[in-house]
């Protein structure tokens, strides 16, 4: 039996706070970091307007809010979920439960476009809607 969905849970491949946005930043910058989830959703400096935008319209068209994580926020059913798996988007249920909704190769394939990310989101929401 399908449930209805709750949220989107986008798990990054950094830490957060100071030192894990620093140490991001610069790894990311020498080319020894990567998480093509933060492209999706951030400039070098902060969340880019486009992504704010596909937030509010899935929110509007699908009542589907999208959260983001990063990997030493998650709680314990997120850690479940994602672990080793990340950067990754999660889909909650009515019920709590999780599941993969997009993996890191899928994440990949976006290649930092918030465009492709969206038709990616669109694409899964025809499935489970």
């Amino acid at each position: 039996m399908q449930t209805n969905q709750r949220r989107l849970i986008g798990i990054y491949k950094a830490d957060g706070g100071i030192i894990g946005e620093v140490s991001y930043f610069l790894g990311h910058l020498v080319g020894v970091r990567n998480c093509s989830l933060c492209d999706v959703t951030h400039s070098p400096f902060k969340k880019k307007a486009e992504f704010k935008k596909f937030q509010a319209r899935l929110l509007e068209n699908h009542q589907l809010e999208v959260s983001l994580v990063h990997m030493n926020e998650r709680s314990e059913s997120e850690l479940a979920a994602s672990k080793g798996r990340e950067p990754c988007v999660l889909l909650e249920h009515e019920d709590g439960s999780m599941s993969m909704f997009l993996d890191y190769e899928e994440l990949a394939a976006a290649k930092g476009s918030v465009r492709s990310f969206e038709k990616l989101v669109e694409s899964r929401i025809a499935i489970y809607l």
